[in-house]
C-alpha cells in the first residue's frame, strides 16, 4: 500500500515539474521568436495578469522593434507601467517623461508627467540622506502643474509638494540642531536663521527662536573679551524678540536667564577690558620712563652695540 501511495507521489511530482517545465519553456520560446504580434498580445495579457516579470521580458524585447509605429504609444505606456508596478522607480520616472516628451497630445501625457514626477517623489529618501531626489521631485511636481493647471491631478501634486517641503524644513532644522550639538555656536546661529527665513512658518519656529538666543550667547561666552560686548548684546536683542513673540512660552524662564547672563557677560567684558587698557597705559608709561634715561651705565652702553658682521 505504502509503495502504491509513493509511486503515484513521485508520478504527480514528475508531472508537475514537466508541466512547469514546460510553461516556462513555452515562454522563452515566445520571447525568442520572431512572432512580434504574438508577444505584444502575450505582453499585455502578463501585464493584465500581473505577472510583470514576464511582461516586461517581452517589452524590452519589442520597445525597438516597434520604435516609431503606430503600436508604439501603446507599447510605450504599458512598458512604463510595468516598470513603475515592479518598482523601478527611477526606470519608470524616465519611461513615463519620455512618453510624455514623444507623445504630448496623448491623452495619456498627462498621467504620464505625472507619475514621472511621483516617481521622483517616491525616491525621494528620508530626511536625513541626499535631498536629490526630493528637490527634483518639488521641481518635476511643480512643472506638471504648470503645464497642467485645470488637471484632477493639481491638489495631489500640490499635497506632494507640501509634504517634501516638509522634508527639506525638518532637514534644514536637524542640521541647525547639529552645529549647536558640535559647539559650532556661529553656524548654529546662521543655520538657525536661515531656517527661520526659508521657512518662515515652521513649526519648529518658536524653538529655532529659543535655540538661537541659546546658540548666540554660547558664541559670545567662547569668545575674546574685544567680540564679548556686541555678541552678548545681539543675544539680549534674540531674547527680547522672543519674549515679545511668545510671551507665554515653555521656552520663557530659560530666554530670560540668558539675557541676564549675557548682561552680566557684558559687564565682565567691560571690566576686562578695562583693566587691559589701564596695565596697557601702565606699561607704556613705564616704557617711556626708560626710553628718557638720559645716561646709561658704561657695561649697558656695551652691550647695546651690535657687532659688524
Amino acid at each position: 500500500m505504502f509503495k502504491k501511495q509513493l509511486t503515484l507521489f513521485a508520478c504527480v511530482l514528475a508531472l508537475l515539474i514537466i508541466t512547469l517545465g514546460s510553461c516556462k519553456s513555452k515562454y522563452e520560446k515566445l520571447k525568442a521568436s520572431n512572432d512580434y504580434a504574438k508577444k505584444y498580445q502575450e505582453a499585455i495579457k502578463y501585464y493584465n495578469k500581473q505577472e510583470y516579470e514576464k511582461a516586461l521580458g517581452l517589452f524590452d524585447v519589442l520597445v525597438e522593434r516597434y520604435r516609431g509605429r503606430s503600436a508604439a504609444e501603446d507599447l510605450f505606456y504599458y512598458y512604463a507601467f510595468t516598470n513603475y508596478k515592479l518598482k523601478d522607480y527611477t526606470s519608470a520616472r524616465f519611461h513615463f517623461k519620455t512618453f510624455a516628451d514623444t507623445y504630448p497630445s496623448s491623452p495619456r501625457a498627462e498621467e504620464c508627467r505625472f507619475f514621472s514626477a511621483y516617481c521622483y517623489y517616491l525616491d525621494s529618501p528620508t530626511y536625513s540622506l541626499d535631498q536629490e531626489n526630493t528637490l527634483k521631485a518639488i521641481e518635476t511636481l511643480q512643472l506638471f502643474i504648470n503645464l497642467y493647471p485645470k488637471s484632477d491631478r493639481v491638489t495631489e501634486a500640490s499635497k506632494l509638494i507640501q509634504n517634501l517641503r516638509d522634508k527639506l524644513e525638518q532637514k534644514a532644522y536637524e542640521n541647525a540642531k547639529l552645529y549647536l550639538t558640535i559647539s559650532d555656536y556661529q553656524s548654529a546661529v546662521i543655520a538657525f536663521n536661515n531656517v527661520l527665513r526659508d521657512y518662515p512658518d515652521t513649526k519648529y519656529g518658536e524653538e529655532i527662536e529659543y535655540l538661537t538666543i541659546k546658540a548666540q550667547y554660547e558664541y559670545a561666552n567662547h569668545s575674546f573679551e574685544t567680540k564679548q560686548v556686541e555678541r552678548f548684546e545681539q543675544a539680549i536683542t534674540y531674547a527680547d524678540q522672543f519674549n515679545d513673540k511668545f510671551p507665554k512660552s515653555k521656552y520663557g524662564h530659560e530666554a530670560t536667564t540668558l539675557k541676564k547672563d549675557s548682561q552680566t557677560g557684558i559687564v565682565d567684558a567691560n571690566r576686562v577690558l578695562a583693566e587691559d587698557m589701564a596695565n596697557n597705559k601702565l606699561a607704556k608709561k613705564l616704557a617711556a620712563r626708560k626710553d628718557t634715561l638720559k645716561t646709561q651705565p658704561p657695561s649697558e652702553k656695551n652691550q647695546d652695540q651690535k657687532i659688524p658682521y
